[in-house]
């Protein structure tokens, strides 16, 4: 991936800002959108389907009545889910042959009025995507300075290595969290340690605050006995969890409140003792390890 410092350590998603959450105007967008980078966070995560295909002009508009300069922020997106609503489509699938994914690129560069992307993605493996095809594309898109990096989402390692027959992979976008934690396991950070990817982290407080189980209650649990120790709130110990990765994940953090972006900031400097760390992966896996 190269220099990662381009990047702030928590991203701000921008799924929720739009029709498919706080439905924010554009002057509360651009209000958002400067409060962030006041905080330090820098990088926007977008995906060409949120909002139904809105969002990302939404927050071109807000960025370009911001008048902040693009060389201050980082614009990462998404293509390649063909949805039946926003479009006339008759099913949901994936779409990832060379003139799709130049005309998607394209349309991002519109919507959010920039020259470039810093990071492309392709937002789901297809069982039907030619490793060939792709890297034509990409090529294309990289030659012409459209974007800058080239990378997956919600990819396996194997899928990874099969792009990789022909255009190198600089990062992979993946759901990680304390209660959603397979990619541990999987080889997927593993991947991302050994290749020196990007290792991005969507959902990154998981099902704690949406799921009322057996499972949330043994981490609520924890969670609470560990608050004043390191004087920090419950979502901050969330991400501090998931920070401590040898992988050095960047959290894709969906709040649209101002406080609570401030707080994700300030869970970079909590440091969780080895022994804190398991006893919250304890928690969330119901059982001690091996």
């Amino acid at each position: 991936m190269g220099n990662l410092t381009n990047y702030s350590k928590i991203i701000a998603g921008t799924m929720t800002w739009g029709s498919w959450g706080k439905k924010l105007s554009s002057t509360k967008m651009a209000s958002l959108f400067e409060h962030c980078l006041s905080l330090g966070i820098t990088t926007f995560d977008h995906a060409d389907i949120y909002g139904d295909y809105t969002n990302e002009a939404h927050f071109g508009n807000a960025f370009l009545d911001s008048k902040i300069d693009r060389t201050k922020a980082q614009f990462i997106s998404k293509c390649g889910i063909q949805m039946t609503s926003g479009r006339q489509n008759v099913v949901k699938h994936y779409q990832y042959d060379k003139a799709y994914i130049i005309w998607s690129a394209e349309q991002s560069l519109k919507k959010l009025h920039t020259d470039y992307l810093d990071v492309f993605l392709l937002h789901r493996p297809s069982p039907l995507m030619q490793p060939d095809e792709i890297a034509e594309a990409i090529l294309t898109l990289k030659d012409s300075g459209k974007i800058k990096k080239f990378g997956v989402s919600n990819f396996t390692p194997s899928q990874i290595a099969l792009l990789e027959t022909v255009i190198p992979v600089a990062a992979n976008q993946i759901e990680y969290s304390l209660t959603a934690n397979h990619v541990m396991h999987d080889g997927t950070l593993d991947d991302c340690i050994a290749h020196h990817r990007m290792a991005m982290a969507w959902s990154p407080l998981g099902a704690y605050f949406n799921e009322n189980t057996i499972r949330t209650k043994r981490v609520k649990k924890t969670l609470t006995s560990l608050i004043d120790k390191y004087n920090a709130t419950e979502d901050q110990l969330l991400l501090a969890w998931i920070l401590k990765h040898p992988s050095k994940i960047f959290p894709v953090v969906g709040t649209t409140d101002p406080k609570r972006l401030a707080a994700s900031v300030a869970a970079i400097q909590i440091k969780l003792d080895l022994q804190d760390w398991f006893l919250l992966l304890e928690a969330s896996n119901g059982h001690e390890v091996a």
